[in-house]
């Protein structure tokens, strides 16, 4: 493998004199003095840490070689949501592509194999299902992680609040032997961290909208419509999140920098992905017969309620005919001085409305 051609490592102010592995925990916060979270060298599979970025470049690159010229290990720094100024001096140190180191910075990119002489560069979204708005309603919210991955060395840059690439370094730390496989080896479990995201996003979503389902079809009168919408739009923001990463990650299984152990690995990623993909797509087709479902009920139910209110106004308007004509005091009108004219005219009333009643009953009016 050849070494990628850059320029020598030198000292900055800032970003490779970052206090430490220990720092990483104040990333979070707003008052960090870092966007490099974790750093280390890696020669044949084993951790070698070290007090700078600096001194795990220079350990790589100026230490022990293989008999065929390349590098016997790599660095992997991690960062969150860098600067410019913090990006710009990795780039200067590792050779990154003007335009990689640009679309790292801003974001907003979508996933993406992209290749810069010996460097790659990778852009997978990430995922989340969290509570936001004042309904704590679930949402999807989306992240970013860009991977440069050369010859002995991987770049990551994080951006949102999903996707942590600690748990990823410390389980790949515990495997040395698939660790000495290279740059690979982290960009496959960084890939499949990635999409085990949507996996778990994926199921959650298939939680609600089995339950917006079974509230629709209960003999329950509820109005999902909202909810339906709301989940017919995180659908979509999850669609485009793992629909465009199927083909970078088909790309990556057939260059010639993987490892065939490795390509083996990204394979089965790429399956997990495509069984993801079609989970997501079956859900934008099912909920759009259950809108249809809901809104159907909707207008049956309200079929309903203009029935029984026209019934009753059928009804009521009997009386209130009888006893407007009778209430206008002429001195001439049928029945008005005999006897029994009042409870005649009440028994007429009492038939007649009953009578309407039990038609509307019977025609499924009332």
């Amino acid at each position: 493998m050849a070494m990628t051609r850059v320029r020598p490592a030198r000292a900055t102010k800032s970003l490779f004199k970052a206090r430490g592995r220990a720092h990483g925990a104040q990333v979070q916060g707003r008052g960090r003095d870092s966007a490099v979270i974790d750093w280390a060298a890696y020669i044949d599979g084993h951790r070698a840490s070290t007090a700078t970025v600096e001194d795990a470049v220079r350990l790589i690159r100026d230490g022990r070689l293989t008999p065929d010229g390349d590098s016997a290990g790599f660095v992997w720094v991690g960062l969150h949501e860098p600067s410019a100024t913090e990006l710009a001096e990795l780039a200067e140190v590792f050779g990154l592509h003007p335009l990689a180191v640009e679309d790292a910075i801003h974001a907003h990119q979508r996933p993406k194999l992209e290749r810069y002489d010996d460097v790659h560069f990778v852009v997978m979204k990430t995922v989340g299902y969290v509570a936001s708005g004042p309904e704590k309603a679930e949402v999807v919210e989306t992240g970013e992680i860009m991977i440069f991955c050369g010859p002995d060395f991987v770049v990551t840059v994080r951006h949102g609040t999903h996707g942590e690439l600690g748990p990823v370094r410390r389980q790949l730390e515990k495997d040395p032997a698939r660790l000495a496989m290279g740059p690979a080896a982290v960009l496959h479990a960084v890939a499949d961290r990635v999409v085990d995201g949507y996996v778990c996003v994926a199921d959650a979503v298939q939680e609600d909208i089995d339950e917006v389902e079974e509230a629709v079809f209960s003999p329950e009168r509820t109005d999902e419509a909202r909810r339906i919408y709301r989940l017919k739009r995180e659908v979509i923001q999850l669609k485009r999140a793992v629909g465009p990463l199927a083909g970078p990650l088909r790309n990556l299984s057939g260059r010639r920098f993987v490892p065939a152990e490795i390509r083996e690995y990204l394979r089965d990623v790429e399956d997990h992905l495509t069984r993801v993909r079609e989970q997501v797509e079956s859900y934008d087709e099912l909920l759009n017969p259950i809108l249809q479902a809901h809104m159907t009920q909707v207008t049956v139910t309200d079929n309903k309620d203009m029935r029984k209110i026209s019934a009753w106004g059928a009804i009521f308007m009997v009386p209130t005919a009888i006893t407007g004509v009778y209430g206008m005091n002429f001195d001439f009108m049928p029945e008005t001085h005999w006897h029994f004219g009042y409870p005649m005219i009440v028994g007429t009333i009492a038939f007649i409305c009953l009578t309407l009643y039990r038609g509307f009953r019977r025609n499924g009016w009332l």
